[in-house]
């Protein structure tokens, strides 16, 4: 009975592939061109508009991040930062030590 309820709850839900398409050149395309296609081109003013039309309709599709996503993203990026600082940092004082044994040698005391 779990089982079917479950398969019920995934009927109701609207994926994303459920959503309103708008059509993009990639959707549009219908294949190879045909020859009286090829004839037929738009002029570039109108190829200007087409193209102007799909970045509207894809930046729309765009999601704002909320500000708690924000702080999020932010502290995860800051922290791999200093991560990726700490690890250049001991990889050039190792190199540096050991060039400078293989050059200059230990120092007679």
């Amino acid at each position: 009975m779990a089982a079917r309820r479950s398969v019920d709850r995934t009927r109701t839900r609207r994926t994303a592939s459920e959503e309103p398409v708008t059509e993009t050149a990639a959707s549009s395309s219908q294949g190879r061109p045909s020859p009286e296609m090829k004839q037929r081109k738009r002029n570039v003013f109108a190829r200007i508009a087409l193209f102007l039309r799909q970045v509207i309709a894809e930046l729309r599709k765009v999601v704002t991040p909320t500000r708690g996503q924000w702080l999020n993203y932010t502290a995860v990026v800051l922290v791999f930062v200093v991560i990726m600082m700490l690890i250049v940092t001991g990889l050039d004082f190792a190199f540096f030590s050991a060039a400078k044994w293989v050059f200059v040698g230990t120092p007679a005391q």
